[in-house]
């Protein structure tokens, strides 16, 4: 059912953050990690994470924990759809939404640098 939404959400993060690891990439998951290990865990820290549950798309952005600018740059667009702090559910295509999410992640990615300095890696 939410294949195509998958599908475009799945696109917009891989576009939006060329430099990220794949971790996993199923037809129902998509997650994706930094080139860095997180001091903390000693793994590689979490950017983004993409899945299909049963009445939404679960789209993450993981640098919402940490990072109090891109916090702020937040649409108001998106809050609606907001479920805890890094979680935006969607539930039909929506091109405003896409854009939205586009623009954010590519915020993220850019700020990358900014979330290696405030983890310790």
């Amino acid at each position: 059912m939410f294949q195509n939404i998958f599908a475009e959400l799945r696109a917009i993060m891989l576009e939006a953050a060329p430099g990220m690891t794949v971790a996993e990439d199923s037809p129902s998951n998509l997650t994706l990690k930094t080139h860095w290990i997180e001091a903390r865990t000693g793994q590689p820290a979490w950017f983004g994470w993409i899945a299909i549950k049963k009445s939404y798309v679960a789209y993450h952005i993981m640098p919402l924990y940490t990072l109090p600018a891109l916090e702020a740059a937040v649409p108001e667009g998106l809050a609606t759809r907001r479920q805890g702090k890094t979680c935006f559910n969607v539930k039909k295509t929506d091109d405003a939404v896409f854009a939205q999410l586009r623009e954010l992640t590519a915020l993220a990615a850019r700020m990358e640098p900014d979330l290696r300095a405030a983890i310790g890696a």
